[in-house]
Formats: C-alpha cells, structure tokens, sequence
C-alpha cells in the first residue's frame, strides 16, 4: 500500500504543478508532511541534500522520500510518478506545439501561469524559511542560538557570491563547508 501511497502522491505533485522543482515545494511540503513521511526539519535536509545533488531537483527528492519511506521499490515508485506526467504531456506538446505555439489561448495561459508559479515559490520559500531561520518558533529566546545569526550569515554569503557571479556548484560547497565548520565549532 505505501508503494501505490508514494507513486499517487508524487503523480500529483508532477501532474499540478507547473514552473520546476522549486514550484513543486508546497505541494510536496503538504504531501510528505500529511501522510507523516517526513517532518518539516527532515523535508528541510532532504531538501539541501536534493539541491546539492546532481540532477532535477524534484527527481531527487521523490527519490529520497520514496527511498525513506518504502527502501528502493519505494524511490522507484515515487520517482516514477513525479516523472510520469511530465514524460507525457511533453511528448504531446512536441506533437502539437508547432500548431498552437501562437494561439492565443496557449499564450494566455503561459501569461498566467508565469504569475502563479511565482507566487508558488515564494510560499514555499517563507514556509520553509520559517523552519530553517527560527527552528524553535518565533520568540526572544531564539535570538539566543548561534543558528539564528549562523544561517541568515551563510544565507547573505550565499546571494552574495550569487550575483557576483560565483558558479552556483562553489556557492553550495563553500555554504556546506562553513555550515558544517560552524555546526561542529558552535555544536549546533
């Protein structure tokens, strides 16, 4: 049953959401969480290991969910429907594209669509932000945990390294290395 359970799940996911990974995070967020396969600290570390890893970011974490909720059978099951229909739709927009690339119920879509994955984003980045930034709850006493100065400090690194220009493959090294140095300094 939690092979059946995992495939549905991320079939879901890969048939409504649009825009990528990252527009994907609030419904895999609502899955993984309702069904209890992952709290929202595991999502979180699923997540960077997803994003430090090579390939789409939603194979791999349909991948490791289904791999720690169901073993191998499990990744195979949920990797398989997040991919599914992707795999489909795309094969029948490369049969039909030339024909309704300029119609104006196709770009009216996109134009519309464009706003809502966005939007999608941006939940998923303040949902997720809320447990990375202040892991016990919004209250004074977090402003007493190195983490609370330690993760935005890695988090501005990060942007800043990114707009000048740094390859995103150095940005996450040097993150995870001055993460794991300041969580084995600061015992975090």
């Amino acid at each position: 049953m939690i092979y059946l359970n995992l495939f549905l799940a991320f079939l879901k996911i890969g048939l409504f959401t649009f825009g990528g990974g990252y527009a994907m995070l609030p419904m895999i967020q609502e899955e993984v969480t309702a069904h209890d396969w992952l709290n929202q600290s595991d999502l979180i570390d699923f997540i960077a290991v997803s994003e430090s890893t090579p390939g789409p970011f939603a194979v791999n974490i349909a991948t490791f969910v289904g791999a720690r909720t169901g073993g191998i059978f499990g990744s195979i099951c949920a990797t398989l429907g997040v991919v599914l229909p992707s795999f489909v739709i795309i094969l029948i927009v490369a049969k039909c594209y030339a024909k309704f690339k300029s119609s104006r119920l196709v770009v009216g879509a996109m134009n519309g669509l464009k706003p809502a994955v966005v939007g999608l984003i941006a939940a998923a980045l303040l949902s997720l932000s809320q447990t990375v930034f202040f892991p016990a709850g919004l209250s004074v006493s977090v402003l007493g945990t190195a983490q609370f100065y330690v993760s935005p400090g890695i988090f501005a690194a990060a942007v800043v390294l990114a707009f000048k220009k740094l390859h995103p493959i150095l940005i996450i090294l040097l993150s995870a290395v001055i993460g794991v140095i300041t969580g084995y300094v600061l015992q975090i």
